[in-house]
């Protein structure tokens, strides 16, 4: 079969080329979007990444795909209802970096709590070993809601249970068997605001999670929290979050997903053409005010990239292809597209 991966750093080319010797296979380390079309494009299978946006004028470029396959566990960079429509199979990541993304968000969080990044920076810097500015805070008993208790989240809450933290969540599918093991309690998302001193998202980003976080319930949150975003960007309303930063209801944000963070990779671009979209030129204009606050962390997508995560991730893609192609739809991590 023809199979193109696209999005490939150069490490993987071995392991894909044992793993599939009989095929046509196309490596690329380039995306593929509305402007970046490859010269190739018969291929029956494609392999992208989270920075590749399939949309329908993408997918009207390769006619016998049968199969996309995205190297990762959140799938709102493919269009779903298009690939339903042609009946192309999607198949994604399920779990690759549970604990990955579990333990770059207590870096995140420790890096804020006891300002180690404003530490570092200072002595580097300055060359200055003043104390002064850098009192932090302890984990221990202080409280953190989770917001969503699925695999990543799932490791959060042990890692929070090892800080000898107290543990709210919130799931709109509680996780029985992970209450069992340790002691925590689900609220409302409402009262898990009101009662967090840490706020960490873990929940996938759709129509009912965009702006969970948003200028209407920013005055419900307690007072010196802190945020953690390691999910996705639109969890979060830039605006509202501007807002609580500035009102002081927030003492700091960790953020490793950010709105328009695509366009902001995209600056220089931005900076010769018009923006076609001034709502997102707005929220691009807010990223940039918090980059520049001293208790706001910004990091590039970061959270999932360690190399056991990236190997976890390339395996279960060979695993979906071969299943495929031995057209044992039953072992592939398939996408359900949900009403």
């Amino acid at each position: 079969m023809r199979i193109g991966f696209f999005g490939i750093e150069g490490w993987e080319e071995k392991i894909l080329k044992e793993n599939f010797p009989k095929d046509n296979i196309y490596l690329s380390k380039d995306i593929i979007d509305e402007n970046n079309i490859p010269e190739q494009t018969d291929f029956e299978i494609l392999s992208v990444f989270i920075n590749s946006k399939i949309t329908e004028k993408v997918l009207e470029h390769f006619p016998n795909l049968k199969l996309i396959t995205t190297r990762s566990t959140g799938f709102d960079h493919i269009d779903l209802e298009v690939c339903d429509k042609k009946n192309i199979i999607v198949s994604y990541v399920p779990g690759y970096g549970d604990n990955t993304v579990a333990e770059f968000t207590f870096g995140l969080l420790l890096n804020l709590t006891r300002k180690i990044y404003q530490s570092i920076d200072q002595i580097k810097e300055i060359g200055s070993f003043n104390l002064s500015g850098l009192r932090g805070v302890d984990l221990k008993e202080k409280t953190i809601g989770v917001v969503g208790t699925g695999r990543i989240g799932k490791e959060v809450i042990k890692i929070a249970n090892g800080f000898s933290m107290n543990i709210i969540a919130y799931d709109p599918y509680p996780n029985e068997e992970l209450q069992k093991k340790i002691e925590f309690e689900y609220l409302s998302f409402e009262d898990l605001l009101k009662n967090s001193d840490i706020i960490t998202l873990h929940c996938p980003h759709n129509e009912k999670t965009h702006h969970l976080i948003n200028k209407n319930n920013t005055n419900l949150i307690k007072k010196g929290a802190y945020l953690i975003n390691t999910a996705r960007g639109g969890l979060v309303e830039t605006e509202a979050l501007i807002y609580a930063l500035n009102e002081n209801i927030l003492s700091g944000a960790g953020l490793d997903a950010i709105e328009e963070e695509g366009e902001i990779k995209k600056e220089m671009h931005f900076l010769t053409e018009p923006h076609p979209d001034s709502e997102k030129l707005k929220n691009m204009l807010y990223d940039h005010m918090l980059m520049k606050m001293p208790n706001v962390l910004i990091t590039p997508h970061n959270a999932f990239n360690s190399q056991e995560a990236l190997e976890r991730i390339l395996n279960t893609t060979i695993k979906n292809i071969k299943n495929f192609k031995e057209n044992d739809l039953d072992k592939i991590d398939l996408i359900h597209k949900k009403d």
